[in-house]
């Protein structure tokens, strides 16, 4: 069994995998700042709740946004499940090939959800990850990362509006019954909800027409992905767990398990 770590700017998810099988998964905050030991206590805590003996786990792989968090986190991670982590980087085979301007600038992040779009998938492919931003990438029928597209995720988008306005409300993000709100709540709710999914109908379309690539897959994961993948025909599939197989990917590459 392997360890997956994907530290987001919001949440760090956890998997663990039995071969291909995902066998569990948990969420810890990225922001509250912690020890390497309260994050090893939190770890194996976890796990022992998920029926996972730490013993047990062969090896782990840690994809990170928040270099600030990753020093007491890989310490963590080697201390209390005696795996030394494989960070995704410069020098980690992927099996996929960063043809943009500068392919150093490319999170890691994004770089875990191509391998798992192309891996499971094929090309070409559009993998879409709604999370604190939403991202766009673009990976051609041969493998390659062509192209990246960053907006400003839902959350960021809410928050905008009851942070920066005197009289708005903070209010859950949710679909309307209709876009015609009769109130600040269903108001507040269309103009987010609907505005997600005509920014993601629209930036679809201008990939499909800048690139050619007329049949490539559309795939969302990210937290707030089911929700928009329910209410556009713009998205074939929506994959929950797309970056944690990412990272099952990318470490098999690297260990030959």
């Amino acid at each position: 069994m392997i360890l997956v770590i994907d530290v987001g700017n919001t949440h760090m998810t956890f998997g663990v995998f039995d071969g291909d099988i995902l066998k569990t998964t948990f969420r810890l905050t990225t922001k509250t700042p912690r020890t390497s030991d309260e994050y090893g206590l939190i770890i194996s805590e976890l796990l022992d709740k998920n029926g996972i003996r730490p013993k047990n786990l062969q090896g782990s792989i840690i994809a990170s946004v928040v270099p600030k968090v990753m020093h007491a986190l890989q310490s963590a991670v080697q201390r209390y499940t005696d795996t030394r982590p494989l960070i995704v980087g410069p020098g980690v085979k992927t099996g996929i090939r960063i043809t943009t301007d500068d392919p150093r600038t490319v999170g890691s992040d994004r770089i875990v959800d191509a391998v798992a779009g192309y891996g499971k998938y094929g090309g070409p492919v559009l993998v879409i990850d709604f999370s604190t931003a939403t991202t766009y990438d673009l990976i051609t029928e041969d493998g390659c990362f062509t192209a990246g597209i960053t907006a400003p995720g839902i959350q960021i988008c809410a928050e905008a509006l009851w942070t920066q306005t005197a009289k708005l409300p903070d209010v859950e993000i949710r679909m309307p019954r209709s876009i015609l709100a009769q109130e600040t709540t269903t108001s507040m709710q269309a103009g987010l909800m609907y505005g997600q999914i005509g920014q993601t109908e629209y930036i679809i379309q201008k990939v499909r027409e800048e690139s050619g690539l007329r049949n490539m897959k559309v795939v969302a994961t990210g937290g707030m992905g089911r929700l928009i993948a329910e209410n556009t025909h713009a998205i074939d599939v929506y994959d929950a767990v797309l970056t944690l197989d990412g990272l099952r990917l990318i470490y098999e590459k690297n260990t030959g398990r």
